[in-house]
């Protein structure tokens, strides 16, 4: 794990922790957001509601439809960062500048995507957790984010 615990988030599944290094050179006002919204709770208890094999698993809205989010969207930071295997990402509606609180974390080469999605951040440890959620748009049983910490608050 990084020693930048300011800068590392604890995702939990029902299967896992998963740890996630921000890149907050890559994309300051997204990780910014993320970890204010992680501070408050808001992505405890949500669902991964879009989860396609070989591709990534979607979540953070409390919708559960992937059609809700917290109601402040943030302009695009996109970068050099290549959607590989747990790179994590937001999601987004057709306008660049709609990202809200809506992220996917890649499971394969997504690089089709590079440049187009504010990559925020890359897991470092317990993809295996990412990878054991339910398939599905939903997924008839959604995996939950138990909860999401900032590691210096953990």
């Amino acid at each position: 794990m990084s020693n930048d615990k300011e800068n590392t988030l604890i995702l939990t599944t029902e299967d896992g922790p998963v740890t996630i290094e921000l890149l907050v050179d890559k994309a300051p006002k997204h990780v910014a957001r993320i970890k204010e919204l992680a501070r408050e709770g808001f992505y405890d208890g949500l669902t991964f509601h879009r989860v396609i094999e070989g591709f990534m698993a979607q979540g953070g809205c409390p919708e559960g439809s992937g059609m809700g989010g917290s109601g402040k969207k943030l302009k695009a930071e996109f970068n050099d960062v290549s959607h590989q295997r747990g790179v994590c990402s937001m999601a987004r509606a057709q306008n660049p500048d709609s990202a809200d609180s809506q992220f996917f974390i890649v499971f394969d080469d997504a690089s089709f995507l590079d440049k187009q999605y504010t990559a925020w951040g890359r897991v470092t440890e317990g993809m295996e957790h990412i990878d054991a959620l339910p398939r599905g748009e939903p997924p008839r049983k959604p995996g939950k984010i138990v909860s999401m910490k900032v590691a210096a608050d953990a």
